[in-house]
């Protein structure tokens, strides 16, 4: 089975989204969403403890040259998510997904246009794509 392309995808929201019409609806249920995956994140480490966070202060190079750089900070995190976790992630991932969908349906945005926009401007802009 191929995956749906983001227009699919975004089509298939407008189809399947009854009960949440309102933008005011679909902003605070991407809200709640997104606290979801945080919430999924987060039990990844306090109950399952399948990744851990060890968070300290960036230390940045004086005299910093960029692979230098990437080479020296770090994500804080160590481990990888378990089967159950991922899984867990993923599916509050798809939710939140579902409703910046929804958003873009109801702001008359092409979610694809979104995507690309955004790509280019990371390719144009680079490491300076800092917002």
């Amino acid at each position: 089975m191929n995956s749906p392309s983001l227009k699919e995808f975004q089509d298939q929201v407008s189809e399947l989204l009854l009960r949440h019409r309102s933008l005011l609806d679909v902003l605070s249920k991407n809200n709640q969403s997104n606290a979801s995956v945080h919430r999924a994140v987060i039990k990844s480490v306090t109950e399952c403890g399948c990744i851990e966070i060890h968070a300290k202060k960036q230390r940045y190079p004086e005299q910093p040259d960029l692979q230098e750089a990437m080479e020296t900070l770090e994500h804080h995190l160590s481990g990888h998510l378990c089967d159950q976790c991922s899984e867990a992630v993923t599916a509050e991932l798809g939710k939140n997904l579902f409703y910046v969908s929804a958003l873009c349906n109801l702001l008359d945005i092409d979610l694809q246009q979104v995507v690309e926009n955004e790509s280019k401007k990371c390719s144009t802009l680079g490491l300076f794509n800092l917002s």
